[in-house]
Order: C-alpha cells, then structure tokens, then sequence
C-alpha cells in the first residue's frame, strides 16, 4: 500500500482498474476484498487522519465480523477493540445509573460469550475509528491498494476512460478528475469506479441520482466524555448499553473503554441553542460525577435510500447509496454488506468470468436489503427512551414497581433493536438473476427470528464441522460447490460433479468442489441444506440446491450471470431450460 497526503497529486496513477471514491469503513473494505481477489485499487479520501473523538457506529454485527474473517481480519479487530465482549453482552433499560433497573435485552447485537452458532463469529462493540484503523493497517499491508489522503474526487467523465473492461458484452470505463487542497487536478482512468464518499456523495450529485427519504423530528446529540467517578457511581449491572428513561433528560449512555471514557447520547433534542452537555450527562446518570466533555456531536437520525444504485461500471456503496438512523446498530454493517456483494462481481468482470447480469444484480440485490434495514431502524425510532420516561420508574415503593413493570412490558416493542438476528443473517437474493429457484417454500422475513435456510438467495446455513473448523472456513474466493458426503457413493465430490467442473472451465469461472460432513453433532449436511449440494457465491450465499449434477452444471453459468443461449444459439436450449429449472 502507498499512502500519499495532499502534496502528492503527481503520484496518481493513470489507470486503475477500480476507483473507490472514500476511505471510510465501506471504502476500505471494498478495497481489502478486491485485493483478497487479486485486483488492484485506488481509493480516495479527503482526510488525511482519523477522527478519534468521533466514534460514531460502535456494533460491528456477527455477519460482518464474518467477512472481517473472510480477510483475516477479525482477531486484529477484537484485539485492537477497547471493549471485550467478556465485559457485557446485555443492554440495560433504567430509571438512572444510579436507579432502578426496568428491563433488559441479553445477548443483544450478538454478543455472546464462547463459540457462536449462527455464524463463525459473534458480534463485537468497537467504535468506528477503531475499525478504520484496523482497515487501514490492512490496507498498509496489501502491494495491491492504494490509499491516497488528502485528496477528492471532483468530477467523472462515464465511459471517457481508456482503462474499459468487459462485463459480459459491454465495456465500461470512466474518467475521474481527483483534485488536491490546492485545487489543482489530474485525471485517472479506470474500469471501476465505486463511490463510498458518504451521504453527501460528490459521484452520485455527478450521476444525476438523488436520495429520496425523510429525518425524524427531533434530534440528538452524542457526548463524548470522561469521567473518573462514573463507574463507581453506576447501581446496575455492567453493560453495553444503558438506556436512561428519565422524565428531563432521557438517552443512552455506555463504556468506549474500560478506562474513563465513556459516550452518551441524548435523545429528543430540538437541536436549538448550546445545551450544556456535562449537566445533560450527570442528568442520565442520577448523580454528580465528574464530566469532562471531549467533544458533541449534534445530529438527526434520516432515512433515505437512492432510487438507484449506478450505472455504466459506476456504483454507489454503503451511506452513498442509503442512510438509516442508528437504532439497531445496521447502518455501518449495511454497508459492508455492500461492499461485499460487490467486490466479487468487479473482480470476476475484471478477471473475464463475469456475465452481464452481474452489474445490475447488485442493485437488485442489494436495494432491498437496505430498504427493509432502514424500515425496520425507522420504525424502532417511534419507541425511543423518552416514550417510556415516566417519574415513578425511580421510585423504591409499591408505585415505583408498577411503574417499571408497566414499562417494562410497553418496551417489549424494542426487542428487533436488540436481538435482531432475521435482519442480521435472514436476508436473501431469492429474486435476483444469479440465482435459480427450487420452488420450495422459504422463510418469512422477520427482524428477529432467523432460520437458517440454503434455500436460493440466502446465506449459505452455518455449523461447525469440529470444535475448531466453520463449514464457511471451506469456502473459497470463488464459487464452492458443497456436496454432502452422504450422497457420494463411495466416490470424490469431484467425481460425481465433473459436469459442474467442466462447465465453469469453460467460461474460467472459479469453482472448488468440496465434499463435506458431518458435522461436530453428526448430522449429515443435506439434512441442513435439505439437498445433496449446495451452490454458494464467492458472498456466501446459496446460488442453487440440489441432487442432480446436470443441474448443478447449468446453474454455474447462471450464478456468474450468464444468460442461457438463445434458441438460434443453441437448438437443445429447451433441454437446458429443464435442466436448471426444479
């Protein structure tokens, strides 16, 4: 990696293949993925530091400590995270943190203790500039990416570049004007150009696309503080969270670390004047501790979503492309879930293999997965902490304990905050073109409850095959074909899918095929997938299920986002048809 501050606009490259407009979370993961592929980047961002006093999004979900894995990356996040998960997994509903406790959510945002289930990873609580950190140490290590700061993108040019690439039969290429603090400009040609540059995104003003949507109607503001007394002072259990239902001030307070730092947000703010945040804290707290303010942040939570996600090789990625208040702790993951899905269809364009349903899947893939993220956070904003606050809730008499059990019931309704598992891992692509249909029933969509499903679209189901080895640890940067070794016969998974093999060769799309089971109970996998083989995505996500290996070879090309031939192409298209349908 070669970082370069503002003075260094003459060391710009003058073609990439892919340009990633941003260096935020999203950005730079895009960037990892792309080189864990094999494929250079060059990513832009302004800044030439990281804010510390900005800690922003502090959840980083099971699924996305899932692709941090997929990297290499999540022990070096859990290392560097100020918060272990050993310190609390519960978020706590109270009068004060000196008062009552009213209820709490276990386990919340994946926090669990030991091996996980769901997936190969749990959730982790570490604020943002941790992460980006994390990231750009990442980014340092890798020959494939370059991180410029310092630096802007202005302008594109679509389809001015000579650094085209084919996805499918189209070519797409851009040119794309980077300037320094001086304003001086030079111009980049690539392939790519994915624009992870934030909700005021300079890319997508360029593609005429705007993010339609609404803000709630009152704000908040984030403290960050210290505090020596605090800790001391607090009554209730240790947790992620507490949340303050007080009758003035009401909002969240919770550890940035287990030093003296500690953040607050004050919830229900008409975001006039200069609020004193020391009082504002040591009101959520119940007592006069000392504060001292590091730095606030006023801000209001918005939901907004792009009526479209790019066009001609161009892409919006992550807060680009959507905003969603934070309730629930899914904006920063959506977007890495983003990055994901796209990072493997730049590269097999790149690398040839990539059909030409591939750009517009991502969109397709990708919109209503952020649409469903941002409903579900909106709707968890009409129940925050002063919707509940009541004066009795810090009472130690007989009306007191009515109060917080009336409350108690009432906050019921913030449980898909919390333990929000079916939004986190319950998502699929079942109407996407890269993936074949089985007529089988699939889950309902449910924020809370998952069950795990190899149905088409949805994330491959996760168990573990010993104490120490994930079924996802088989998976591959290309596609993995996994067939139950139950059902072999005696033979290799090679041996009785050579079909599937020999139809990815012939388009080069990466395919292992990868006997496996049972797993650490002894169930064979086809009781988990409900077929003998299973399809999955570079995403991890199931493409087809099935038994027959003719099948298997038809889905290949389908999957990469190849169409079938034509009837003029190919006479025995009918039988082709057949032979991927269920």
């Amino acid at each position: 990696m070669t970082a370069v501050s503002n003075a260094a606009l003459d060391a710009l490259p003058d073609r990439v293949p892919a340009l990633i407009a941003g260096g935020g979370p999203s950005g730079l993961f895009l960037a990892l993925d792309l080189a864990h592929r094999g494929i250079r980047s060059l990513v832009i961002e302004p800044r030439t530091t990281i804010d510390p006093d900005r800690p922003r999004a502090k959840t980083t979900n099971a699924r996305t400590m899932t692709h941090l894995r997929r990297l290499g990356l999540a022990d070096k996040l859990r290392n560097a995270a100020p918060l272990p998960v050993a310190y609390a997994q519960d978020v706590i509903f109270c009068s004060a943190l000196t008062g009552h406790e009213v209820t709490r959510f276990r386990q919340a945002f994946q926090l669990v203790l030991g091996r996980y289930g769901p997936q190969p990873e749990c959730g982790q609580q570490v604020p943002q500039p941790v992460v980006e950190a994390v990231l750009r140490g990442a980014v340092a290590d890798s020959p494939l990416i370059t991180l410029l700061t310092g630096l802007s993108v202005e302008d594109l040019d679509i389809n001015q570049g000579s650094g085209a690439s084919n996805f499918g039969p189209r070519r797409f290429g851009s040119r794309v004007a980077v300037s320094d603090a001086t304003g001086r400009r030079k111009a980049v040609d690539c392939s790519f150009v994915a624009a992870a540059d934030g909700g005021s995104s300079t890319v997508r003003r360029r593609l005429n696309i705007r993010l339609a949507g609404g803000s709630a109607e009152l704000s908040n503001i984030s403290v960050l503080f210290r505090s020596d007394s605090l800790a001391a002072a607090i009554a209730l259990d240790p947790a992620v969270q507490y949340w303050v239902l007080g009758p003035d001030v009401s909002g969240m307070v919770g550890r940035l670390d287990l030093g003296n730092t500690w953040w607050a947000i004050i919830q229900g703010v008409d975001g006039s004047g200069s609020p004193d945040a020391g009082h504002l804290v040591r009101s959520l707290v119940g007592a006069d501790v000392d504060v001292e303010v590091i730095a606030t942040d006023p801000w209001t939570a918005r939901m907004l979503l792009a009526p479209g996600y790019g066009h001609d090789g161009v892409f919006l990625v992550g807060d680009a492309a959507h905003l969603n208040p934070p309730w629930g702790g899914h904006g920063f993951n959506t977007c890495i879930g983003d990055a994901a899905n796209l990072a493997w269809k730049i590269a097999a364009a790149l690398e040839g293999w990539g059909g030409p349903a591939l750009p517009g899947s991502y969109e397709l893939e990708r919109r209503p997965v952020a649409a469903r993220t941002i409903r579900d956070a909106a709707a968890n904003g009409q129940s925050l902490a002063y919707h509940f606050a009541d004066p009795a809730l810090g009472r130690g008499d007989a009306d007191g304990e009515a109060a917080r059990q009336v409350a108690k019931d009432a906050l019921a309704v913030k449980q898909s905050e919390f333990d929000s598992l079916g939004l986190v891992l319950g998502y699929g692509y079942g109407s996407s073109p890269l993936v074949v249909p089985d007529g089988r029933p699939v889950p309902a969509e449910d924020p809370v409850s998952y069950v795990p499903s190899a149905s088409p679209g949805s994330l491959l189901p996760h168990t573990w095959l010993d104490e120490t080895t994930s079924l996802y640890d088989l998976l591959g940067t290309g596609f993995t074909l996994l067939v139950d070794r139950d059902s072999m016969g005696g033979g290799t998974a090679g041996q009785a899918y050579a079909a599937a093999q020999a139809a990815a060769a012939v388009r080069g799309i990466p395919l292992a095929v990868v006997g496996v089971g049972p797993d650490h109970h002894g169930t064979a996998m086809a009781t988990h997938w409900q077929a003998a083989a299973v399809l999955v995505r570079p995403d991890q996500h199931v493409a087809w299920r099935g038994t027959d290996p003719v099948k298997a070879a038809a889905a290949i090309g389908v999957a990469a986002g190849w169409p079938l031939a034509t009837p003029s192409e190919d006479p025995d298209r009918s039988s082709r048809v057949r032979a991927i349908l269920p």
